[in-house]
């Protein structure tokens, strides 16, 4: 299935089928921007791993759960919203958040397909201009700040949203 491929090509290797490849498999006179191409590619690669996390923890969901459901009348569409969904993203939010953390290291790989994020955009800089050449280790540690920064903010936010989802009712 479409889950078993993704997740079982690296994504370097999608990202060059993205870049060199499907542009010749569109038709004639019809151009999308490499952008968008890499963006597809991020976004069909992360919905595969997210589709497999939301998946285990749709499986930490007990038969009971829905036989409780059941007797209260809930319809198939209120059990899934008010019971099962709840449950269910409780279960993997730490999965969810390691996934988004893992995806935005993961940006820094477009630079081999000639899109400049951060990290490209600082070699860029510093290959152009012969005055910055001697602060190298300086500007990739504060690029490695920045991430280390986005990264920490994710776990921190994710942390939070967990002890708010996790608090027993009336404590949050």
């Amino acid at each position: 299935s479409f889950i078993e491929v993704v997740r079982g090509l690296p994504l370097v290797m999608l990202l060059f089928m993205a870049a060199f490849m499907l542009p010749m498999l569109l038709p004639a006179g019809m151009e999308l921007a490499l952008i968008w191409r890499v963006g597809l590619v991020l976004t069909l690669f992360s919905s595969a791993y997210l589709a497999e996390i939301i998946r285990g923890g749709l499986q930490t969901i007990g038969p009971d759960q829905y036989d409780a459901a059941q007797v209260l009348g809930l319809s198939y569409w209120q059990t899934q919203r008010l019971v099962v969904l709840p449950q269910a993203m409780r279960a993997v939010l730490p999965a969810m958040v390691n996934h988004a953390i893992g995806l935005l290291k993961d940006t820094s790989l477009v630079m081999v397909v000639s899109l400049h994020e951060l990290t490209g955009a600082l070699s860029l800089s510093l290959g152009g201009d012969p005055i910055w050449r001697p602060y190298y280790f300086e500007a990739y540690l504060f690029v490695g700040a920045i991430y280390a920064l986005m990264c920490l903010s994710l776990a921190w936010s994710g942390r939070r949203l967990e002890r708010h989802w996790l608090a027993p009712a009336g404590q949050q």
